[in-house]
């Protein structure tokens, strides 16, 4: 008998431990408001075009730099759409024009795999990279925006 009720606490302080887990926010998502992912070099998103190279509204680039832009890859969650930007034939930098942005969760997913992608593509100067965990339609987004970019001529 006494094994029993042993058995019965240990079930429901385990169970009540589990119900009472918070997963991890990062903090100053709380504290701004909601905003889409600024890109590789800071810069804010915007001045989208449908595909091809960048024209009108875009910021002028360095010399022998130029801007592809990839189509929009819808996903469950929203749209995603990349620029890349190359020089000599290498990826230098790759802006976010669009990214799913319905929720603050949609927002932090942004934040956290975003940098991720950009960091291994700067890596591979390549679409041949890895999704990140947690965000799989974002990052299957970023792979086909990104492969249309550089298909168009990055």
């Amino acid at each position: 008998m006494r094994r029993v009720i042993l058995a019965v606490t240990a079930t429901v302080a385990g169970l009540v431990a589990l119900l009472s887990f918070k997963s991890h926010s990062p903090q100053e998502s709380l504290a701004t408001p909601a905003t889409p992912f600024a890109g590789a070099g800071g810069e804010s998103a915007g001045g989208a075009s449908t595909g091809g190279e960048t024209g009108t509204g875009a910021t002028a680039l360095p010399a022998g730099e130029r801007a592809v832009t990839g189509s929009v890859a819808n996903t469950n969650y929203g749209p995603v759409q990349v620029q890349v930007i190359v020089k000599s034939g290498r990826i230098v930098k790759v802006n976010i024009l669009e990214q799913p942005t319905s929720t603050e969760e949609d927002v932090q997913i942004g934040q956290y795999a975003l940098p991720k992608l950009i960091a291994e593509t700067l890596t591979s100067q390549s679409a041949r990279i890895d999704t990140v965990s947690g965000a799989s339609y974002t990052s299957h987004g970023y792979i086909q925006s990104l492969q249309s970019a550089l298909d168009n001529g990055a």
